[in-house]
């Protein structure tokens, strides 16, 4: 069954008020029919569901669209071969679903996954069958994606990572449908830090899912394995006078293109505490890398192979995915003060596009990129290229941005109140019998359950609740070094 949930937020700001108004429309506009099944495609030109962004994306649009959520997610559950592989993405052709498998197209599944299982009630059955759906993914995985049997995993084409037009995969083929690799190109079968996060992501999601069903012995079993995973990788793709990962291309060399692909390692959870801190620190951080006016660009600004391109293209601008995965990744190793910071010079950019939510953004301007030729949008008055618009990634990493730093955020179980200065908001959100409510006034921030007051405080933290009510813990939000981080 389905929760009863609602969310609204409130800014006494007229720029994020508009914001938060026109990301809640236009993000309506990409729920689709898919057969009888409510889901959220992907938007601004692309009317699939796909496996890197929408059990994310739907996740991410729970408190408003629960249906949605549990759809965008579940169909690649339903539509998953019997030998494992996950379809890459899945088209609605009139009445009928097809699940394509001629890319991976990256695995940002197992944490949305998990995440809607607190979500919905906790249900067994949930688990059960995500349990089934991340053994048989994995398992495919080393059966298929170790063509040398160096226990380091291999994508085998461009979009296996999603990278399109990523100049790093040299020749390697676009799309492969074929379970062995493919043969006289340069670069693949590539040895791949993100194929290789994504095993890890399985088997410690299975860690956690044993333990929850009661099975120590299990969660003991895939913790073991996970850390296996994770040893691996730094062993494969670790270089520690650099402070980075690096792929290795099919014929054992170095594909030493500084990339953000660590961030993407991040947001799986497959890098060490101290693995983090260096790529953010000595990377992530630098003014001529990744920390450029508009940050994040997909490859370092100051990299051979850095390539200001307009179009859907992942050789260096920063792309509305990355800022949505960037949320996690950050959190995940308790970065949360440069979270903030980031996500309010990302509401910034989208607050000065126009009302134009591209898929790309300009690392030096900020200005939203355009698109191919081919787009169905229309053409802006004295342009000669289409505008991109309604791309959901970078529309739901706004709402999540203005969520977690001024509003209710619900993960794992437990209640997440966002409360950054500045801006004066107020937040109310239901989740089944349980209702929570914040007002902040840019300062002091009161806390609500139920109606009944929880907690007064300063602003600049979270504060974090159980569902029944108790105060669990405060993570700061805003730190003086962390404001010097990010430029504005």
């Amino acid at each position: 069954m389905l929760p009863h949930v609602s969310f609204h937020q409130e800014f006494a700001s007229s720029r994020l008020q508009n914001l938060l108004r026109d990301l809640e429309d236009k993000c309506r506009g990409n729920l689709r029919d898919f057969a009888g099944k409510r889901v959220l495609v992907e938007g601004g030109g692309y009317g699939k569901i796909w496996l890197e962004t929408q059990p994310m994306g739907g996740e991410m649009y729970a408190l408003r669209d629960p249906e949605a959520a549990r759809n965008n997610t579940e169909l690649f559950m339903l539509l998953q071969r019997e030998d494992g592989r996950l379809p890459g993405s899945v088209e609605c052709i009139g009445s009928r679903l097809e699940p394509q498998f001629n890319k991976v197209q990256g695995f940002c599944f197992p944490a949305p996954a998990m995440e809607l299982y607190y979500l919905f009630g906790r249900d067994p059955a949930w688990l059960d069958a995500l349990r089934s759906c991340l053994m048989k993914f994995d398992a495919w995985l080393w059966r298929t994606r170790d063509s040398n049997g160096d226990g380091l995993l291999e994508s085998y084409c461009v979009y296996d990572t999603g990278e399109d037009n990523a100049l790093r995969y040299g020749d390697a083929p676009c799309w492969w449908t074929e379970d062995s690799a493919p043969t006289g190109c340069s670069v693949v079968p590539m040895a791949s830090m993100d194929v290789m996060s994504w095993s890890w992501a399985c088997r410690d999601t299975l860690s956690r899912i044993a333990r929850l069903l009661g099975s120590e012995q299990d969660a003991l079993l895939w913790r073991q394995r996970a850390d296996e995973t994770a040893s691996a990788l730094r062993r494969g793709f670790w270089d520690e006078q650099a402070g980075t990962c690096f792929d290795i291309a099919q014929d054992g060399s170095r594909v030493s293109v500084l990339c953000h692909n660590p961030l993407r390692c991040m947001y799986w959870g497959s890098f060490s505490q101290d693995m983090a801190e260096r790529f953010v620190r000595e990377h992530l951080l630098r003014a001529d890398e990744f920390n450029t006016p508009m940050p994040l660009p997909s490859v370092a600004v100051r990299d051979p192979l850095f390539r200001n391109a307009p179009e859907n293209n992942w050789s260096g601008q920063s792309e509305g995915l990355t800022w949505q995965r960037a949320v996690d990744a950050l959190e995940n190793y308790g970065m949360q003060p440069l979270m903030t910071r980031l996500g309010k010079r990302f509401l910034r950019a989208l607050c000065e596009a126009g009302g134009v939510y591209a898929q790309q953004f300009d690392p030096f301007t900020g200005r939203p990129s355009r698109v191919g030729k081919n787009s169905h949008l229309p053409l802006a008055d004295g342009d000669p290229s289409p505008v991109q618009d309604a791309y959901g990634p970078t529309m739901l990493a706004g709402l999540k941005y203005l969520e977690r730093l001024y509003g209710i955020s619900l993960h794992s179980g437990e209640i997440w109140f966002g409360l950054c200065s500045g801006e004066s908001c107020a937040c109310r959100a239901e989740w089944n019998d349980r209702s929570w409510r914040l007002e902040n006034d840019g300062r002091r921030a009161i806390l609500f359950a139920d109606g009944k007051e929880l907690l007064r405080c300063d602003t600049g933290v979270r504060v974090i609740v159980s569902p029944d009510g108790s105060v669990l813990r405060t993570v700061p939000l805003e730190t003086p070094e962390a404001e010097q981080a990010i430029p504005v």
